[in-house]
């Protein structure tokens, strides 16, 4: 029997196919309308970096005229050790950083137990802070050493500044770091004053306080 001959194989009756289960849909994310992301006040994070104890620091420098400015900071970190960067931050409307943005440059006094009232006086705005306190500035020195009331002192040339907030952020290269005295860091935390509880080792290197 030649295949055309042969009968005509039945095929089975078509079977409806099993119901597939319907895929899970996954969460889309929705544009966020123009201006939703400030339709709540913002949180302020004051409380949050109050328990975030800190150094302090004086940030000073020259204006202009050679007039000295300066004010007291604890956002202060290092950003790289090669080169020595570091970074502070200024509120926008503070002629200390007019001052530093005129000049280039600014040093960072980092306070020791000792300098507290000195703390204070920077973060009073007082017009005569200056004549308060004892400070040099020798040749090459960024902005005033505050000799008396600092255990180490940075002189920083800005190599970034941006604003951000209402507060501008400042990188500063290390030109030179000195030390000054070995005393314990004044610290700030909880909205008080305190001190590194722990003697300071006389063996430690200097570096270590710019890294």
């Amino acid at each position: 029997m030649s295949p055309e001959s042969q009968p005509a194989a039945r095929s089975a009756p078509a079977r409806p196919a099993p119901a597939r289960p319907a895929p899970a849909r996954s969460a889309v994310a929705r544009p966020v309308p123009a201006g939703a992301a400030r339709a709540r006040p913002a949180p302020d994070i004051r409380p949050l970096m109050a328990g975030f104890p800190s150094g302090v620091g004086v940030v000073t420098t020259f204006a202009g005229d050679g007039s000295p400015r300066g004010m007291t900071c604890t956002s202060l970190c290092s950003v790289s050790l090669d080169p020595p960067i570091l970074l502070v931050c200024l509120g926008t409307g503070s002629n200390t950083l007019k001052a530093v943005r005129e000049s280039g440059s600014f040093a960072v006094n980092l306070l020791h137990a000792r300098g507290r009232p000195a703390a204070e006086l920077f973060a009073s705005g007082a017009p005569d802070r200056f004549d308060r306190v004892v400070w040099r500035a020798g040749a090459g020195d960024a902005g005033p050493h505050l000799t008396e009331d600092a255990h180490i002192i940075a002189d920083c040339s800005v190599v970034g500044d941006q604003v951000v907030g209402d507060h501008a952020v400042l990188m500063g290269e290390v030109r030179a770091a000195v030390p000054v005295r070995r005393e314990r860091p004044l610290l700030y935390g909880l909205r008080r004053f305190s001190v590194w509880p722990h003697p300071v080792d006389e063996a430690r290197p200097v570096r270590d306080a710019v890294g």
